[in-house]
């Protein structure tokens, strides 16, 4: 019996089609074709490859945007995809540039094992989706804030003292939205007022929906990867960022510093003459390189150890940006592991019960942890994570329990 030839094919993508080659896997080219990227013409593109022979490699470009869907198809028929690079432009510049060449390049580059990535998880579409959608929301909502307040500097005198008194956005744009411009004779002021409750009543829409999809990312983090959500200063959105720029898919990541260089914090020379220093690369994910940024700077702000951290290198004469770049290369090497290897979290929801059933007040425990009652509440509701204050809190609970027996 003849066992079948063994087939790559490379697929070059777009929006309405898809360009795909099949070559041997000793390189020979067979044919080429073109498809439409609807799942009828997915499966016509499969059919067509296997008519050659078992595909066992596909290198698709484009595997989290146009390619998506041809990806899932492959993936779904059993056959091994690997997401390949564009051509880089001296060899377009040697070669010419077309579908069927793009298609061919995918193809040898998947036998030549260059430039190659495991594809995204199909969850960082989920994630990416509702990251975008907050992120637009949050857009709109600054620009709606700002459109109020360069409507009231040229509005009439008036009008402009009477909202120049709101000390907050939150309390002006809440006065706004309860106006009433009709109740003015002025037409100027009623068309100002108008506008202005318009984009008032647009921002407490967008409020709204900003605390959904929050809460929405927040859902999904915590279920995809609650030691990363867990971790210090990781809320949902650089949460969700990381996990998109990982992928949701461990295998995507050879190294912790293969993820510093993708998330744009390895540390690169920057030395001139007598002064020997290092910077950060300026490539990789820059939304990656955001999220470890905040993720900093919420640390520096509030978590001892990180004060302690800044404050040891400032005195040894680092400037602040140094000090940060050691933060974000540090904090990248932490959330590597997170995203790798992710290990089980501490569960408060012992906390809450053991204290009521002791009959022991908030104010108390607050009082004897030397911390708000606030934030015992929170940490008793899984809205704040302190690993090292819950194992204080459950200690001195199971001690008061021992002494009332």
């Amino acid at each position: 019996m003849t066992s079948l030839r063994r087939i790559v094919i490379g697929v070059d993508t777009h929006l309405d089609t898809i360009h795909v080659a099949a070559i041997t896997d000793t390189g020979q080219p067979l044919a080429d074709a073109e498809f439409r990227t609807t799942p009828t013409g997915y499966y016509v593109a499969i059919t067509w490859a296997r008519s050659f022979g078992e595909v066992f490699i596909a290198g698709v470009e484009g595997t989290s945007s146009y390619g998506a869907g041809f990806t899932q198809a492959l993936q779904d028929n059993s056959i091994h995809v690997v997401e390949v690079n564009r051509p880089n432009r001296a060899s377009r510049r040697r070669e010419g540039k077309s579908d069927p060449l793009d298609a061919y390049s995918a193809a040898r580059a998947v036998l030549a094992g260059h430039g190659l990535a495991i594809p995204k998880d199909p969850n960082t579409g989920a994630l990416k989706a509702l990251l975008i959608a907050r992120r637009g929301a949050v857009k709109a909502r600054s620009a709606a804030i700002q459109q109020i307040k360069d409507l009231l500097v040229t509005a009439p005198a008036d009008l402009r003292e009477r909202y120049r008194r709101y000390p907050t956005t939150v309390r002006l744009v809440q006065a706004l939205s309860r106006c009433r411009p009709t109740t003015h004779t002025d037409p100027i002021t009623v068309a100002v007022l108008t506008a202005c409750k318009a984009l008032a009543q647009r921002i407490e829409f967008l409020d709204r929906q900003i605390g959904e999809l929050t809460t929405e990312l927040d859902t999904v983090t915590r279920t995809l990867n609650p030691a990363l959500r867990a971790a210090y200063g990781v809320g949902p959105d650089t949460a969700a960022q990381l996990l998109i720029t990982a992928g949701t898919n461990t295998d995507r990541l050879r190294s912790e510093a293969a993820f510093a260089r993708l998330a744009g914090v390895a540390p690169i020379p920057a030395s001139s003459g007598k002064i020997t220093r290092h910077r950060l690369s300026r490539g990789g994910d820059r939304a990656a390189n955001n999220a470890l940024h905040r993720i900093a700077l919420v640390r520096w702000s509030h978590d001892q150890r990180t004060r302690a951290y800044a404050a040891r290198q400032l005195a040894a004469g680092r400037s602040k940006k140094d000090v940060l770049r050691l933060l974000k290369r540090a904090i990248a090497r932490e959330m590597f592991k997170h995203l790798t290897a992710p290990c089980p979290i501490d569960d408060y929801s012992d906390l809450r019960p053991t204290r009521q059933a002791q009959n022991i007040t908030l104010t108390s425990a607050a009082q004897h942890l030397g911390v708000w009652p606030t934030v015992i509440s929170r940490l008793e509701r899984g809205l704040q994570r302190h690993d090292s204050l819950a194992a204080n809190y459950r200690h001195w609970l199971n001690t008061q329990h021992i002494d009332a027996a």
